[in-house]
């Protein structure tokens, strides 16, 4: 569409004329007609979005995720599964900081202290002050957290093996493994960016 954009541009302001007059003007005849060839190959060369692996990513997360929450509130526990990644993670280490917190969930800073905001409500967690730097906020299961967490172990078993269900083992590596380039396709995308800034 950019480019579309900028030959448009090209034939209302350097050649100081509308399309319809470029077309019949001799020296532009060639501009003209490479202009709506290139938009011929544009059109018949768009992809079918609908055809890419991206709405079947944006539909499966989804679904995961209502199915995850759906399950956890058949059982009486009340998670989102960005609060049981939460859990999950302080389970593994404990009185992480925010910003240690936010990496290894890949949140944004924000987005993780609306997230700890909501657990916090909820009793789940406990925000302590840290001892040698008092701007920053280490973040503990608090022993309520601790029961949900372990609560919430056979029930995660149980939706893994609900979601993978019928896939073979060679099936779900490959699904990994794809799924695993298209990230890294994405991660190098996003260095280039900031390479460039």
């Amino acid at each position: 569409m950019q480019l579309i954009n900028y030959l448009l541009y090209i034939c209302h302001t350097k050649l100081n004329c509308g399309i319809a007059e470029s077309i019949f003007s001799f020296e532009n005849v060639m501009l003209t007609y490479n202009f709506f060839k290139l938009i011929l190959i544009l059109m018949t060369n768009t992809v079918n979005f609908e055809n890419t692996i991206l709405p079947f990513l944006g539909r499966t997360a989804k679904f995961a995720g209502f199915y995850f929450i759906d399950t956890f509130q058949e059982h009486g526990i009340d998670l989102s599964k960005e609060q049981w990644l939460v859990l999950k993670k302080l389970h593994e280490k404990d009185g992480q900081n925010q910003n240690e917190l936010a990496y290894i969930t890949n949140r944004s800073k924000t987005s993780l202290t609306r997230l700890i905001n909501t657990m916090e409500k909820k009793k789940l967690l406990l925000r302590v002050i840290s001892n040698e730097d008092r701007r920053i906020n280490n973040i503990f299961l608090s022993d309520l957290g601790k029961s949900i967490f372990e609560k919430s172990l056979p029930i995660i078993n149980l939706v893994i093996n609900d979601l993978q269900k019928g896939i073979s083992t060679e099936e779900l590596e490959q699904a990994i493994k794809v799924l695993n380039l298209i990230q890294n396709n994405i991660l190098k995308k996003f260095n280039q960016a900031k390479l460039i800034k």
